[in-house]
């Protein structure tokens, strides 16, 4: 039913004195039209509510409930066409009616100020209309009560309601127009909302009581929620008219305006429009126009806004904070996921990331271009600078990504309001460009980043400048999928470390390890922690080897102090350390002079005393020793003479060669092919440490002859009495002997090796697999495997296939003969 009358009490008329005598129907009725015509009038204030009330009482009682009924209809029908329709006719204007056609030759005011007058005329009929209705409902509410529910009939107040839709609202506007006022109002309603998006100001408070009357009549006589004017004819019009104005206006926009500027409007459109509907719609129209403007301006435009010039990739390259804000808000609104934005945003990681990748690769490979370009002289040294370069190059790649990272963290951070599957889109995408198949160097340059720091980055730095130091590796390392690749160089650049005494705290070093434990798991840390127990074993080894020489008897003042790594070759990455030759594994035992000879049997028997069963192998390339070297006297000012002495930090290669010369009388020299014949040194090792000891500027403890930096078979070699260093304890380091980026043949060596290994886990993934299931299909066996193998490495099918085929051969699986498809069993 129609709301505006409020619950009442019927009471029955007190009977009159003469009787029920026969009632006179066309008197009674001309009195209560008259009545009416009052009440419509205005003029009811000497009308008796209580004598017309029994009029209509007596009617209805007398059974002519029918003929009331419809004469009341009747007067209200008339009264409707002749009297009010009349007034409404007299609001069309022709701004107004012009409107309706065709804007031109009207302004905006005068559009406003006609549609503000025949809006006030209309509410003012409706309103006159209501209340008219209402006093006659009392006056006839006993028809209501008897009649109208007895015979199933519309109240005469919900009558009068169609009467109002039927004979004003959709009555003709004039003979010649075929529009009816129905469609006016819409139109003038849209137009006002239109002055409105325009900047105009309007009559909020009078829209809103026409929206109101459209909302209170409906299409049909059922009443249902569905057939209200307000949902069938204006919010129809209203969603259509604004979709058109809001698809030109994107239109516009994107011809016109920047991203920023195109967010920032859509954004108020979609925010004014919802303050409409409180303001002078209905709050049921909200989520049907904001999908229309989402829609329009958002949802179509999303793809052209994302790509634009001034888009996306502007803003991230400008750190246009607040503007991705509102791509991000925008795309929110019309897509959970916002591809568009993730797509965008992925693809400028990418590009950014591939940028970074370009560059590290053409700053490692500069130098080995001017090297090529240099010929043959001083190409030793070239190729030296060149692998410092290439560790430059890699150490500014971590940190160029590292950079990158922080970059799109703060943007996810203050732009994206730390949306988790925007933050997985991020990671995958710096994985991908981590991974990319034209940058194999990754797991290597990640571990030369952690190295760099391990030896002298963390220097100075307070423990939680240290820690996130350590928390930005482990963010890379999250993104490398081959997490064995990384296993092989770290385990590497950790024996350099460890051995050679480069690690600033071991402290770190096994803080470092846990956080990698706990990233990825105990099997990737095992070998790591091994390692350290190496160490913390061959420091007892040391001091047990010192008490029992101590009490062999008296302490000879020229015995040698011997200090030991003992190292588990399983463990232990040893083959990394050694020279570049391909016969590293067949290296040559060296010749060791006698009194180093004596120390190390010694040792060799304490050992085999201890741990019976067991093989010792020296490894003398990885050792370094002290020496104290003399020099002959030189005078002083003051006519003294003083003694020049150095304690000498060299390679136990440099100790055995600088020893030759303590046995030579003065002045004699040795040929670089009779130090190797005396040593035995390995080529390539006895090169670098004759670089070291005879080129090297400020360390030239022997001298050369000719002097050039390359050294051949003919050069010969001269204690150089005449050095004179300026600090009384030297180091002298071997050439090329830190961690530097592989070689091209190096690399190939560690992936051939590192393929190897991963041969074995492939077959112990796929043993595992079939032992638990028995029968697999082929299909299922390999997607088993590689979900198995994700989080150390991704492998090749082609590989699995492999590996399948050799177990097969060595009859761990057989081929289950007549099936359909691959399926293979497992043999016990």
């Amino acid at each position: 039913m129609i709301a505006g009358r409020g619950r009442q009490r019927i009471r029955p008329p007190r009977r009159s004195l003469q009787g029920d005598s026969d009632i006179d129907f066309e008197n009674t009725w001309g009195t209560i039209a008259s009545a009416f015509r009052e009440i419509h009038t205005k003029n009811a204030s000497r009308l008796s509510y209580e004598e017309l009330y029994r009029h209509a009482y007596r009617i209805v009682l007398k059974k002519k409930g029918e003929e009331l009924y419809k004469r009341v209809k009747e007067f209200e029908h008339e009264w409707l066409s002749n009297e009010v329709r009349g007034s409404i006719q007299a609001l069309f204007s022709p701004n107004l009616l012009a409107d309706t056609q065709s804007l031109g030759g009207t302004t905006t005011n005068e559009r406003r100020v006609a549609g503000e007058k025949f809006l006030r005329g209309l509410k003012q009929a409706w309103g006159d209309h209501q209340v008219c209705m209402s006093m006659l409902a009392d006056v006839l509410m006993y028809m209501d009560r008897v009649y109208c529910q007895d015979h199933r009939r519309p109240s005469i107040y919900t009558a009068a309601m169609f009467l109002f839709r039927d004979d004003i609202l959709n009555s003709p506007t004039s003979d010649q127009d075929g529009r009816v006022v129905l469609s006016l109002l819409n139109h003038v309603i849209l137009d006002q909302i239109q002055m409105e998006r325009d900047g105009d100001i309007v009559d909020k408070h009078l829209i809103k009581s026409c929206v109101y009357m459209l909302e209170n009549l409906y299409e049909d006589e059922m009443e249902s929620e569905d057939s209200r004017l307000y949902s069938l004819s204006f919010e129809r019009e209203y969603l259509d008219s604004s979709r058109e104005f809001y698809r030109q206006e994107s239109e516009l926009m994107l011809r016109d305006s920047d991203a920023g500027a195109y967010c920032r409007r859509a954004r108020q459109r979609i925010r004014e429009e919802e303050d409409r509907c409180r303001s002078t719609l209905l709050e049921v129209t909200a989520p049907k126009i904001q999908k229309v403007v989402e829609d329009e301006l958002v949802k179509n435009r999303i793809r052209e806004l994302v790509d634009m010039e001034s888009g996306v990739r502007f803003m991230i390259d400008n750190d246009r904070v607040e503007e991705l804000n509102l791509i991000f808000d925008l795309n929110a609104r019309v897509d959970p996921k916002k591809g568009e934005l993730t797509r965008s945003i992925q693809k400028r990681i990418v590009d950014l990331g591939n940028d970074i990748n370009s560059a590290a690769l053409v700053a490692s490979q500069a130098p080995a271009a001017a090297t090529a370009e240099s010929g043959d002289k001083g190409k030793g040294a070239a190729q030296e600078k060149s692998l410092n370069q290439q560790t430059v190059a890699a150490i500014k790649w971590v940190e160029d990504v590292l950079r990158l990272k922080d970059k799109f963290d703060s943007i996810w951070r203050g732009s994206f309001n730390e949306d988790q599957p925007l933050q997985t889109a991020l990671t995958r995408s710096f994985a991908d460009f981590i991974n990319s198949t034209t940058f194999p160097r990754s797991s290597e340059y990640i571990s030369l980043f952690i190295d760099e720091n391990m030896k002298k980055g963390i220097k100075g730095k307070t423990e939680a400048e240290v820690d996130a130091v350590l928390e930005k590796a482990i963010i890379l390392l999250r993104y490398i999928q081959d997490k064995d690749l990384f296993e092989r160089y770290y385990k590497k650049h950790l024996c350099r470390r460890l051995l050679m005494n480069k690690s600033i705290s071991n402290d770190v070093e096994k803080h470092m390890i846990s956080k990698m434990k706990i990233e990825l798991g105990n099997n990737f840390t095992m070998k790591l922690e091994a390692m350290f127990k190496d160490m913390t074993i061959s420091e007892e080894l040391t001091d047990g080897f010192k008490k029992h020489v101590a009490g062999l008897g008296d302490k000879d003042p020229k015995r040698i102090e011997l200090g030991i790594n003992v190292l588990t070759s399983m463990t232990w990455p040893l083959e990394t350390m050694g020279n570049d030759d391909d016969e590293e594994s067949k290296r040559p035992k060296c010749n060791f002079p006698t009194s180093i000879e004596r120390i190390k049997l010694g040792f060799e028997k304490y050992y085999n005393e201890k741990h019976s069963g067991r093989k010792l192998t020296w490894l003398v390339n990885m050792g370094t020793a002290d020496i104290k070297a003399t020099f002959p006297r030189v005078p002083n000012k003051d006519g003294t003479f003083r003694e020049r002495r150095h304690d000498l930090n060299v390679s136990t290669y440099g100790m055995i060669i600088l020893l030759l010369f303590n046995d030579l009388p003065e002045g004699h020299s040795l040929t670089f092919e009779e130090i190797q014949a005396h040593t035995n040194i390995p080529h390539n090792d006895l090169v670098r440490n004759l670089q070291s000891l005879a080129v090297a500027p400020g360390k030239r403890i022997l001298l050369k002859e000719p002097m050039s930096k390359d050294v051949k078979a003919t050069d010969r070699f001269l204690f150089n009495e005449s050095f004179n260093g300026k600090f009384v304890k030297i180091k002298i380091g071997v050439v090329a002997s830190g961690n530097k980026v592989e070689s091209d043949r190096e690399r190939r060596e560690t992936e051939k090796k590192n393929d190897d290994s991963r041969a074995f886990q492939i077959e112990a993934a796929v043993v595992r697999i079939m032992k638990q299931r028995k029968e697999l299909l082929h299909q299922q066996l390999v997607s088993e495997t590689l979900a198995q193998l994700a989080a150390q490495f991704k492998p090749e099918v082609n590989m699995i296939k492999k590996r399948i085929e050799s177990l097969i051969e060595r009859e761990y699986l057989e081929r289950m003969e007549g099936a359909k498809t691959d399926m293979y069993r497992y043999l016990a």
